[in-house]
């Protein structure tokens, strides 16, 4: 907690001297001083953490990937994002003329947008910009989405240990959980416009974890495609990433069975929403809405799928979502029985359902949202090394 309140205090000083520099000379007395305490703030923030990583995403200032909660409504995490500058890290000692020279470089860009980016010294150890991942260009035969790398391992490898605690004992870290969010939500903005990364590991049936990691990436994209306010946008995301944890009280032996399932089986695999939301609501935590999505997201919008319920009732609008999002990424997934289903097909199939297995407007939404965003859409890969084997989502399929 100590360095999040070193880092707070180091923005709110950054801000004020950027403040003061707006209304004086860089060579006044009132800006050095400005300046000398923001650079004592970042020498304290970097005593504790040598390389900290500030980002500014959508209302909230993160350091690394945790969000600092003393600065929610900061209002110049905007201001810099909108300048270009969504993300602040230092890769070396900040010395007294690096942050003169950032403040500096704030002061430009914000007093006079239009002459375009004023850069610091290349030899700086403050480096900023716009959010990005680090990619490569991969060839590939899919031709309706570009296939690019990305070094997404840590949110794969993240949401499996999350799986396997759930497994083992039931716990679910509700922390880890809201980071793995932030966390897409910032490789969503890479590149000074929104992507969409959905999560495909080569060589390998599509596994409840990255199966969880998409959905919550797709339901995040349409809630910002609906001008969704980005604290309910994140509210998607947590569901969207637990909507299957209901699978750890299911066998993993069920869950890689082979070919068809006997209709006890199907009956098991069928019980994952009940205990799915059954565990969020145990959790006592602000999971009310993952637990309504957890239940929901297998129902139809004309009443069918499962758990069957005695009477028929709307579902929550972020359970449509979260269905349309499923059933989504489920067809566009290879499986060891079928191959993965082209762009086109897999849209008219959700066209073909509106009004019967999914909720129309919604429904509508979604078709607009991957027919104009289509380039936004980008596959992305982990090493293989990096993630052990996982179970197959096979409730679209056989459920």
């Amino acid at each position: 907690m100590e360095m999040q309140a070193r880092a707070a205090r180091f923005l709110t000083a950054l801000a004020q001297a950027v403040s003061a520099r707006s209304l004086y000379a860089r060579e006044h007395p009132a800006v050095e001083r400005a300046v000398r305490a923001a650079h004592g703030e970042l020498v304290g923030l970097q005593s504790q953490e040598p390389h900290p990583v500030l980002t500014f995403l959508g209302g909230e200032v993160l350091l690394g990937s945790r969000p600092l909660r003393t600065l929610r409504t900061w209002e110049w995490g905007p201001k810099l994002a909108e300048v270009g500058v969504q993300r602040f890290e230092c890769h070396g000692p900040v010395t007294r003329p690096d942050l003169d020279a950032f403040v500096e470089v704030l002061f430009q860009r914000l007093s006079s947008p239009e002459v375009g980016p004023v850069e610091p010294d290349p030899a700086s150890a403050i480096r900023f910009g716009a959010v990005g991942i680090r990619s490569a260009v991969e060839d590939t035969t899919d031709a309706d989405i570009d296939w690019i790398r990305y070094s997404l391992a840590e949110e794969i490898a993240a949401m499996r240990w999350l799986d396997g605690e759930a497994r083992a004992g039931g716990r679910l870290h509700l922390v880890e959980v809201e980071t793995i969010v932030r966390s897409l939500a910032v490789a969503m903005h890479a590149d000074w416009e929104m992507m969409i990364p959905l999560v495909e590991l080569k060589g390998f049936d599509q596994y409840t974890t990255t199966h969880s990691l998409n959905i919550a990436v797709l339901a995040m994209a349409l809630g910002e495609f609906l001008e969704i306010e980005s604290t309910d946008v994140r509210r998607l995301g947590v569901a969207g990433l637990l909507h299957d944890i209901g699978k750890t009280r299911v066998s993993k032996e069920l869950l890689v069975k082979p070919g068809t399932l006997e209709p006890r089986e199907l009956a098991e695999i069928r019980r994952h929403p009940v205990e799915g939301a059954r565990m969020l609501i145990a959790r006592q935590a602000n999971l009310d809405l993952a637990a309504t999505v957890a239940y929901e997201h297998h129902i139809r919008h004309d009443g069918g799928g499962y758990p069957k319920r005695r009477f028929t009732r709307a579902c929550h609008p972020a359970s449509d979502l979260v269905h349309l999002c499923d059933v989504y990424d489920a067809l566009r997934t290879h499986r060891p029985y079928r191959k993965a289903w082209s762009q086109d097909r897999t849209l008219a199939y959700l066209e073909q359902g509106l009004g019967t297995e999914f909720e129309p407007v919604l429904g509508k939404a979604f078709l607009e949202m991957m027919r104009r965003w289509g380039p936004k859409l980008r596959r992305v890969t982990a090493r293989e090394d990096a993630v052990g084997p996982g179970e197959p989502d096979r409730t679209v399929e056989q459920g």
